[in-house]
């Protein structure tokens, strides 16, 4: 297991990166704000197995955090994320400072319309631009690569996607399935704040995916009962505070009144401190 070379600043990170384009190697890479779970590790060892060089981003950016939201208090622990990412077969971390990738304040922001407006762009309104516009500077930083990211962030997925695709950048977004506990509870960094109660409710979130999905694969296709089917597990667990359930459309994120094609269900809901995102994907069969 090689212990992964870390860069501090853009000139070094791209200077290595553009070298190793030079030599005809191709690059994967990983966008994290560290704190790394085997979610994140699953990430690391997909890009492995399909990239000559694995970089990997270390990064808390503070502009995806509203004022109300506790930047200082994001779990940080390096030292273990480079033994996650060593493990992993990762080859180059990237991690900068703030000052480093913002030294000036921020006068350019990206932002995405239509699909970064409902869900999580409801409960949150400045997160996406905050995702989007670090996610294109770090696409700039890297250059050309395969970029990869959970699928447990699903309209987070679709959103750099949709930035990609419409600033024409050279980076191939790949979405990579949910890692999970035994129990099902998909995993977060945002676990850790769960209390041992709190935990034992948590998965009530994938409980109620499963009974959408049951409902669909079982024939129905009415949008609004396959929704309350999920809303009413997560009444039964009053450790749950449900934000919202929804079955879209997978690739627009759109809602319609009767599903069909690839359906994906989304759900939020806070579990004593931490708020929790899930989902899963379903696909109705033509007829």
């Amino acid at each position: 297991m090689s212990v992964p070379v870390v860069c501090t600043t853009i000139d070094e990170v791209r200077a290595r990166l553009d070298a190793e384009r030079g030599a005809g190697r191709t690059i994967g890479f990983v966008p994290t704000m560290g704190y790394l779970h085997d979610g994140h590790a699953s990430l690391v060892r997909a890009a492995r197995g399909e990239c000559d060089v694995v970089v990997v981003s270390i990064f808390v950016n503070p502009l995806q955090f509203a004022p109300t939201e506790d930047l200082a208090a994001y779990p940080r622990d390096l030292e273990r994320d480079l033994g996650v990412i060593a493990g992993a077969g990762g080859d180059v971390v990237f991690h900068p400072s703030v000052d480093e990738m913002y030294p000036h304040r921020v006068a350019t922001t990206v932002s995405v319309a239509g699909v970064g407006e409902r869900f999580e762009g409801a409960s949150r309104p400045t997160h996406f631009a905050g995702v989007a516009t670090v996610v294109a500077k770090l696409f700039a930083i890297v250059g050309p690569c395969r970029a990869y990211f959970g699928e447990k962030d699903f309209q987070q997925l679709c959103v750099v996607r949709r930035m990609a695709a419409d600033l024409s950048l050279p980076v191939t977004v790949v979405g990579a399935p949910i890692v999970r506990e035994p129990d099902g509870l998909a995993m977060s960094s945002r676990n850790v704040y769960l209390s041992d109660a709190d935990r034992a409710a948590a998965p009530a979130l994938y409980r109620a995916l499963r009974a959408g999905r049951d409902l669909i694969v079982g024939g129905e296709r009415d949008r609004a009962r396959v929704e309350a089917a999920m809303a009413s597990v997560v009444a039964d667990e009053p450790l749950v505070e449900l934000d919202y359930v929804a079955a879209v459309d997978a690739a627009t994120l759109g809602s319609v009144d009767r599903l069909a094609g690839e359906v994906r269900l989304l759900i939020a809901g806070r579990v004593g401190r931490p708020r929790l995102l899930d989902n899963i994907g379903v696909t109705v069969p033509p007829g």
